[in-house]
């Protein structure tokens, strides 16, 4: 069982910055991928970012590539997204969540290939 807990979420302006953290209880944490998703009101959920159980491979959806960056610190159990040059259309629930296979070294990019999911933070993003 991956317990999974997300902070560092808040307030921003547009072209700030902020980091996200996800925090894992459980030893086995470091074996998934992980992925941060984000949804809207009105919108579906979307993954983000997504890095594979290594660390070695990574994927992020066209909007946030140049911007965001996502890295994983095994020894801490965990996993953080650096967002920067924000927008107001970055604004979302921002969840991680933790790959339903151990030692996966392709990153899954749907929903599907997550099994373990935190509460989710809100980032709002101020123009």
């Amino acid at each position: 069982q991956v317990q999974l807990v997300e902070s560092g979420g808040g307030l921003a302006q547009a072209g700030g910055s902020q980091r996200l953290s996800c925090v894992a209880a459980g030893r086995t944490f470091r074996l998934y991928a992980v992925g941060w998703f984000r949804q809207d009101p009105g919108k579906e959920r979307e993954l983000v970012a997504g890095i594979n159980w290594s660390g070695d491979s990574t994927v992020y959806v066209d909007s946030v590539k140049g911007r965001f960056t996502i890295s994983r610190d095994n020894a801490k159990n965990a996993v953080y997204l650096q967002m920067t040059s924000l927008k107001p259309e970055d604004t979302a629930v921002y969840s991680c969540a933790a790959g339903k296979k151990v030692y996966t070294s392709v990153v899954p990019t749907t929903r599907d290939g997550y099994g373990y999911w935190g509460q989710g933070t809100q980032v709002t993003v101020s123009s």
